[in-house]
């Protein structure tokens, strides 16, 4: 196949309909009993860090992340990234990670965690967070909680319940 023509922009306000239509056939209603979705809410995501894949005018794919912090370490968490199926292993989701992380980055940000596959995201240099080292509110599944430093050395010692930044709490 061709190459996509994907425009990569930071969401808006206008994109949050799309957004969560795209979320509800992607990851459907069980989505809102994960942690994850426990921290977001008390927390909204960050506009200028959450980004949009778009072929023309059609959204393909999202990715947010939200303020959070691992005891009292401040860090950002990078999720839900979601593409259309029929635009999966196209590239989108790396386009979509890499802008979020780059921008993550040039902002002054140190770490990112998630929730995720860590076959899929150590392309992207994610790594296993040490067992007992961090802890979600709700069940998790520990194997899936990763993190990457934007700064080197940026989570050594860092550890404690992984929570809502509440300084930017609604």
């Amino acid at each position: 196949m061709s190459e996509l023509a994907v425009t990569i922009l930071p969401e808006t306000p206008r994109d949050a309909q799309a957004i969560e239509r795209l979320l509800e056939r992607t990851f459907g209603p069980g989505r809102f009993v994960l942690s994850a979705y426990r921290l977001r809410e008390h927390v909204d995501h960050l506009l200028d860090l959450s980004f949009t894949a778009r072929i023309g005018t059609l959204m393909v794919g999202s990715v947010r992340q939200l303020p959070v912090c691992i005891g009292d370490t401040p860090a950002l968490m990078l999720g839900p990234l979601t593409v259309e199926p029929p635009f999966r292993s196209r590239g989108v989701g790396r386009m979509l990670l890499d802008r979020a992380l780059k921008d993550a980055k040039d902002k002054g940000h140190r770490l990112v965690i998630l929730v995720g596959d860590e076959p899929y995201y150590s392309r992207v240099g994610f790594k296993a967070i040490p067992k007992g080292r961090a802890t979600m509110p709700g069940p998790v599944d520990y194997n899936r909680l990763l993190v990457r430093e934007l700064v080197d050395g940026a989570f050594d010692g860092v550890s404690g319940p992984i929570g809502p930044d509440w300084s930017k709490a609604r």
